[in-house]
């Protein structure tokens, strides 16, 4: 029987994330192992776009999965929103010969799969963010690796705060959502953390869990603020400093948080969902998303997971609250 796909191309989309590069090596070496030839596009739809290409085989993706980043860049691209951009990208899968696409990333890059998709292409797509808030997956690549490097820099500045009993204010990544920065909090002790799902009430939400800790003989206290909170962390040390006359450092944490060697479980997970990509296209499936339900992986049609609402768990932010004195 014909294979579904003998060739596939793969690339990375939007913003990098730790395991990305595991996730292209197991893409790799699950399309060799399944007699699937594999092109990776460098640069993302822009890539696509300018036929920036190099072919990948065993050999060339050896020790891929321990380093951050992703071997094939990133890039965004205007061009890709315009039609004659995307059918220069569909010029360029008939001229290498491409049978499907699998493509890393978040819903950006799911978006423009399905416009391929349209166009006739068998696409599948990864989702890859440090953000952790695809909607259709529990867990995204490099969201276990992002946190544990803000953890680890957390850990280090409390040392100094401690030492001038100071309140340090610290912005991690979370433009549209808080799971980076709900689960920082909970795992360094913050004294509290604000996150843009939830209206921020200075009083109660800031102001009075300091004061606690202070009654409490805290001398020293540690604000987790994710970047997509009205006015950011400068507001937030403003808000702290005008109410308890404390001196207040603001530390942005800021693209640390992308880099490094990916921990374990994104290397697992970025390599169960490799192969789980090509799987499906060497079913003849198509317009998927891979995703984890739970510890499960599973598949939707990209336009289910797209369509998909996910917000901050509910069980995380009732203990954060507890533990930090919110009532």
């Amino acid at each position: 029987m014909e294979k579904a796909v003998r060739r596939i191309g793969v690339f990375t989309s939007g913003g990098d994330a730790p395991g990305m590069n595991a996730a292209i090596r197991s893409v790799v070496r699950t399309a060799i192992h399944m007699g699937i030839e594999c092109v990776g596009i460098r640069r993302g739809y822009h890539g696509l776009i300018n036929g920036d290409f190099v072919t990948l085989n065993f050999d060339s993706v050896s020790g891929l999965s321990r380093r951050g980043g992703t071997m094939l860049y990133s890039a965004r691209s205007e061009d890709f929103k315009s039609e004659v951009g995307r059918e220069r990208a569909v010029a360029t899968c008939k001229l290498l010969g491409l049978d499907a696409l699998v493509g890393i990333g978040g819903d950006g890059t799911f978006r423009g799969l399905l416009t391929l998709a349209d166009k006739g292409l068998s696409v599948i797509g990864i989702p890859g963010t440090i953000d952790n808030d695809i909607a259709c997956s529990t867990y995204t690549i490099g969201y276990d690796t992002a946190c544990n490097t803000a953890v680890e820099s957390i850990d280090k500045l409390r040392d100094t705060m401690q030492s001038h009993e100071r309140c340090s204010v610290v912005e991690v990544m979370g433009r549209h959502a808080g799971h980076v920065a709900l689960n920082v909090g909970v795992a360094c002790g913050a004294t509290a953390v604000l996150v843009p799902e939830q209206v921020v009430n200075y009083e109660t939400d800031l102001v009075e869990p300091i004061r606690r800790a202070r009654l409490s003989g805290r001398t020293h206290f540690m604000i987790i603020v994710a970047e997509g909170v009205q006015g950011g962390a400068y507001e937030v040390a403003k808000q702290i400093h005008e109410a308890t006359a404390l001196d207040t450092r603001v530390t942005i944490l800021g693209h640390v948080q992308r880099g490094g060697a990916p921990t374990v479980r994104d290397r697992v997970a970025a390599t169960y969902m490799g192969y789980e990509a090509v799987r499906l296209l060497a079913e003849g499936k198509t317009c998927r998303v891979v995703a984890m339900d739970g510890e499960s992986y599973v598949d939707y049609d990209i336009h289910e997971a797209l369509a998909m609402k996910k917000g901050l768990d509910q069980q995380t932010y009732t203990v954060m609250r507890a533990l930090t004195g919110v009532q």
